[in-house]
């Protein structure tokens, strides 16, 4: 199957991007076009997946956007890569557990580019290193085509996390690369088109 990868380089507005994907995903259903995997950044936005609760939410003055996608209270902001994808499980094994446990791998390889050692969590969704979460992960499938993605904070600010508890998951922090200390991050979209297409080729 080809997967087509597409980078946008300035800021996506967020709402904007659901409708691609949702175009793409009535594309792909349709046979019309290949798969996506698309890399990009949002400016801040905040956004409350079918299980969020409005006692994760700390500030109750957020704007929050509904989405979707499966998942709770998150936010999105420049600095955090956002990998969405739709790809076509009807081609593919109809397995969302599967799914999930290779979004988990590639999000771990990336990191182990960076020499940084993270881990998937049973009962918590996403990526962890010591503990903080690095990686969030929201999914959304329509007749077994699965889309949207996952995000990853490499020089994102932090502290906007603090109106919300991200994910719901109470008394655990996030992280980034950048604050653990790694600085040059120039390749990563390479880095993340590479370990996605390793798995998802």
């Amino acid at each position: 199957m080809t997967i087509e990868v597409k980078n946008s380089v300035k800021p996506v507005d967020y709402l904007e991007s659901i409708e691609i994907l949702e175009k793409r995903v009535d594309d792909v259903l349709a046979g019309k076009k290949n798969e996506l995997m698309w890399i990009l950044e949002h400016n801040t936005v905040y956004t409350g997946g079918t299980s969020s609760n409005n006692k994760d939410l700390i500030d109750k003055n957020l704007n929050i956007i509904k989405t979707k996608r499966g998942g709770k209270y998150t936010v999105h902001s420049p600095g955090q890569k956002i990998v969405y994808f739709v790809l076509n499980l009807n081609k593919r094994k109809k397995d969302i557990r599967k799914l999930i446990n290779q979004i988990e791998i590639i999000i771990i390889n990336i990191l182990k580019n960076y020499k940084v050692t993270s881990n998937a969590d049973k009962k918590n969704i996403g990526i962890w290193v010591d503990d903080k979460k690095i990686a969030a992960i929201g999914l959304r499938v329509r007749k077994w085509i699965a889309y949207h993605g996952f995000s990853l904070n490499v020089s994102n600010d932090l502290t906007i996390y603090d109106g919300i508890i991200p994910c719901g998951i109470k008394n655990k922090d996030v992280t980034s690369l950048k604050n653990l200390g790694i600085n040059n991050y120039n390749e990563i979209d390479k880095i993340i088109s590479k370990e996605f297409l390793k798995i998802f080729f």
